[in-house]
């Protein structure tokens, strides 16, 4: 179901609106100052916005403003009393949508919704699939594995592993030297900060518990290699 808020200090124009649009269909959500409004625009997801211009607490033009700031692309339909072109105009190029000027029909604001609802969903279809080949191109695949950086997850089989933070950076900075070998003063210099030989036993124990997580058989891993008199080495599965 398409949610719409609307944002109006006059109880009437809320009622006519509210009414004739969850009549039409459409979820209703409303607002009776400007503050109020730009807070539920802000936590929840609408489909669309009905926005007065002149509002208490923020006026419409400022919501306008902060929304498009914030990269919140609701479509928003401006609502004016006044008779001013000045005001239309800044909120269109403040990022609205579409205007009307009260008085008004309910049919021509359903109109005016359907209208701009059919003009902004191709550019929605192609900003979400433009998020989407951008997330794919932030991810590292590695045989089972799926890493995603930027959100800290790491995906084996399409299950969601519980890996430390440790335990991440670890297997990131693996998987950036993949075919290399590694010894465990430059694992423990890089992870841990510290060069310190007597310490690379927190690498190996790191390693041991990274396996448990990644591998499917410890014995026999398939990731992190251990080269003997050396340190580890990571490699690619051969599918």
């Amino acid at each position: 179901m398409t949610k719409v808020l609307i944002v109006d200090d006059e109880p009437s124009i809320l009622t006519l609106l509210a009414f004739n649009l969850e009549k039409a269909g459409y979820e209703v959500v409303t607002a009776t100052d400007g503050m109020a409004g730009y807070e539920l625009a802000k936590a929840h997801l609408f489909d669309f916005m009905i926005l007065d211009l002149m509002l208490p607490k923020m006026d419409g033009i400022e919501i306008c403003k902060k929304l498009r700031q914030e990269k919140i692309e609701t479509p928003i339909l401006i609502l004016t009393a006044k008779d001013d072109e000045l005001d239309k105009i800044i909120g269109l190029e403040l990022g609205a949508d579409d205007y009307m000027t009260k008085p008004f029909s309910p049919r021509e604001v359903l109109a005016r919704i359907k209208a701009i609802m059919r003009r902004v969903q191709p550019s929605h279809s192609t900003k979400k699939q433009a998020d989407e080949e951008e997330q794919d191109a932030a991810k590292i695949a590695i045989g089972s594995l799926t890493i995603y950086p930027e959100k800290f997850e790491v995906y084996r089989h399409e299950a969601l592993l519980e890996l430390t933070p440790k335990e991440f950076e670890l297997l990131l900075y693996f998987t950036k030297r993949a075919g290399r070998v590694l010894s465990r003063e430059q694992l423990l210099e890089a992870i841990w900060k510290f060069d310190y030989a007597g310490e690379t036993r927190i690498v190996d124990v790191h390693v041991s518990h990274l396996r448990e997580k990644i591998e499917e058989d410890t014995k026999n891993p398939q990731y992190i290699r251990t080269v003997r008199g050396f340190g580890y080495k990571f490699e690619v599965p051969k599918s």
